[in-house]
């Protein structure tokens, strides 16, 4: 706490709880728009989106392979025996 009792906002909370803080962000329009960093920001997006993907494809490849049972060497029939039956 500083000398005149007012508590810093930016230093952690000794046991008091810590208002919300609401921050608002304005964009500033630039003719011609900067080019060089859109698409560092659609590729940054792009690449991560494409390693979730791959991450979700991993998880749910190793639940399938995880919960599959085994292989039953006579469920794999030949068709032209089953049309025999």
């Amino acid at each position: 706490m500083s000398k005149t009792g007012r508590p810093n906002y930016r230093r952690g909370t000794r046991g008091r709880p810590k208002a919300e803080r609401h921050i608002s962000i304005r964009s500033v329009r630039r003719d011609p728009p900067d080019l060089r960093k859109l698409s560092r920001a659609v590729i940054a997006l792009a690449l991560r989106e494409a390693e979730l993907d791959a991450e979700a494809k991993a998880a749910q490849a190793a639940l399938t392979v995880e919960t599959d049972p085994p292989a039953d060497p006579s469920a794999a029939a030949d068709p032209a025996e089953v049309s025999d039956d």
